[in-house]
């Protein structure tokens, strides 16, 4: 092949040119977005381009004038589609949104595409509060974040609960509440949802909180030690005894944080490290000049060059995150850096400054943050090999014939036969894989009967022409020699005893004396011998046990719903609307039964009637 992909867009025309350079050539050569498709129409990849013609060609060219990914994909593309717009910006904006849509196998996507969690403090209320969010809607509140973990999260909201004196309740428990709670017996709450605060001190509170989660905790300690002086200078010790112990708080905080420039600016700092199988991102948050927190992120393949990938990251990360730097460092430049500065400008509303630098403080941030890349990988590396030993030796222990690479395990629950559920979880290459989880309501049983469930769920599970998701290697069921018998017999009926192979695991008997749980194999009496290789039984237990977790918090979900149908559905009156309300209001039906009929009548939709008609009810089932 010369000049064009195969098949259809290689087949020339008179001119010399393939249907697909005929159609470049039509191409207008203003902005816009293409989208590139295969063979079955389906989108491949999606990019922006000042010049729409200039940027197609440049995909038919000559293959030995290709690099990897373009030519990659050159042989894939049979046709494209092209939306103009009137800037490069709203291109990008475009690309950005057509991607998250259709996810193309070839556009640069985050394996991390998870919301992290960020603290939210709505200033639209008197008495703002601090909760945990994962999602950064524009309205009116302010958000912190994105920690790098729940934990990490959690220890900064552990601190802020000790250290200040915001409210700890909800909305709606602040809305009805009618005495203060404990945390206001403990000093640590004001109170403001039954006691007179003032707004004025509260809001001091709420301007302390907002230095600190923006990393501002020196000036927050020269603040604070201003206030301690001015209130000794009055006499006031006890006072002056607060923000003492408030400022060797924040002291302890901060000497735990690193200072990591001399200018105590706010920057992000970016850095690439790329193995054979392995692209990773880590990413600095400087604040003030110290550093407050670290994220690292995948890359679902390496084709692109590290401007592409750091530009992929910027689009993607900022367009969530509430804040962002007045400078972002980065290891390499991409090719757009004036309009992604550009856009980034009107996110934060002030300049952005995008750069690499090559020598000074700047440069030895950016090479401690490449270094921490570097070994990142290397420790990735070095668990992707440990987790490959030990399923090769899972393989050479229970004598399977196949590399358990992907494993599936079921588990039932039930309350007397009532609200029977099972579940699945899927682990591959020793790591749970939680979006292949599955959860089935039982539906063909009415009665308490393990070995029925398991019938009905295998059958459902694998009997289809086509199972989606794919096959396991190893299919482990919860329960011993009896469940296993079970699953092997419903396997062998549906054709499929040589696709994968099948294991049980049964808790052990301490009252006959066992000291372990047993693995069975089909066709062998005894359980398999472990006892060297501890640590393949607790990886065979930890996918039981999450596959226990997993059913169960699905059978407590469905029988919740079913006492809150039992509850409220059967009250006169109480629609669907009115009942979402209710709950959305007071947070639960036991929250519901102890409010007064005033207190229900007040939320939207209610009137006394409907309210009189609750109370009438749950006081009765109250009374059963």
């Amino acid at each position: 092949m010369t000049g064009s992909p195969p098949s259809d867009s290689s087949s020339e025309n008179q001119s010399g040119h393939s249907p697909l350079q005929e159609k470049v050539s039509d191409t207008t050569t203003k902005p816009g977005v293409y989208m590139m498709k295969d063979a079955l129409d389906q989108i491949i990849y999606v990019g922006k381009a000042r010049n729409l013609k200039k940027r197609l060609a440049s995909y038919f060219r000559p293959m030995d004038q290709l690099g990897i990914k373009t030519g990659v994909l050159s042989r894939r593309i049979k046709n494209f589609e092209t939306i103009v717009t009137r800037t490069e910006k709203e291109a990008l904006i475009l690309e950005s949104t057509l991607i998250k849509k259709h996810k193309p196998r070839y556009n640069v996507i985050l394996k991390d595409d998870k919301r992290y969690p960020s603290l939210r403090l709505d200033l639209n209320h008197p008495f703002p509060n601090l909760t945990v969010v994962r999602k950064t809607p524009l309205d009116g509140a302010a958000y912190f974040g994105p920690f790098a973990s729940a934990l990490a999260v959690r220890q900064s909201l552990k601190f802020i609960n000790k250290t200040f004196k915001l409210r700890k309740c909800k909305n709606r428990e602040f809305a009805i509440r009618t005495r203060p709670c404990l945390h206001y017996q403990m000093e640590a709450c004001l109170g403001p949802c039954c006691l007179k605060v003032d707004r004025k001190l509260y809001g001091s509170m709420v301007r302390e909180v907002t230095l600190f989660l923006k990393g501002r905790t020196p000036k927050l300690i020269r603040r604070i030690k201003a206030e301690m002086k001015t209130a000794a200078e009055k006499q006031n010790y006890e006072k002056a005894a607060r923000f003492r112990d408030k400022m060797f708080a924040l002291e302890r905080t901060l000497e735990k944080q690193v200072a990591v420039t001399t200018d105590f600016k706010d920057r992000d700092v970016l850095s690439i490290a790329r193995s054979e199988d392995l692209s990773l991102m880590m990413h600095f948050h400087i604040r003030g000049g110290y550093l407050t927190g670290s994220r690292e992120v995948d890359f679902s393949q390496t084709f692109s060059t590290d401007g592409e990938l750091i530009r992929t990251y910027i689009r993607q990360h900022y367009e969530k995150n509430p804040f962002v730097p007045g400078e972002i460092i980065v290891s390499e430049l991409p090719e757009d850096a004036a309009l992604l500065e550009e856009w980034l400008q009107e996110i934060r509303g002030k300049r952005v400054h995008l750069h690499r630098p090559h020598r000074g403080e700047k440069a030895k941030l950016l090479e401690l943050v490449r270094n921490n890349a570097e070994n990142r990988i290397r420790e990735r590396r070095a668990q992707m090999k440990t987790q490959k030993d030990l399923i090769q030796r899972l393989q050479r222990c229970l004598r399977i014939a196949r590399l358990p690479r992907q494993i599936e395990c079921f588990d039932n629950s039930n309350i007397s036969g009532t609200s029977a559920v099972s579940g699945m979880v899927v682990f591959k290459d020793g790591a749970p894989c939680k979006s292949l989880y599955r959860k089935y309501k039982i539906r063909s049983v009415s009665y308490q009967d393990d070995y029925a469930y398991m019938a009905e769920v295998l059958t459902r599970r694998y009997g289809r022409p086509s199972p989606s998701p794919s096959l396991p290697d190893l299919l482990m069921v919860d329960g011993g020699k009896g469940q296993l018998n079970i699953a092997v017999a419903i396997i062998r009926s549906l054709g499929l005893e040589n696709r994968f192979d099948i294991i049980g695991i049964a808790k052990k008997d301490t009252l006959k004396g066992e000291s372990r749980d047993k693995v069975f194999l089909p066709g062998r009496a005894n359980p398999v011998n472990l006892d060297r290789e501890e640590d393949l039984l607790l990886f065979l237990q930890r996918i039981r046990d999450e596959a226990h977790r997993f059913a169960i918090a699905f059978h407590r979900r469905r029988r919740t719903a079913g006492t809150l149908h039992s509850e409220l559905d059967s009250i006169p009156g109480i629609g669907r609307v009115r009942k979402r309300r209710l709950l959305s209001h007071f947070g639960g039906v036991r929250q519901i039964r102890d409010a007064s009929i005033r207190e229900m009548s007040r939320v939207p939709g209610m009137t006394r009637q409907s309210a009189e008609a609750v109370k009438k009810t749950l006081s009765g089932s109250k009374k059963q």
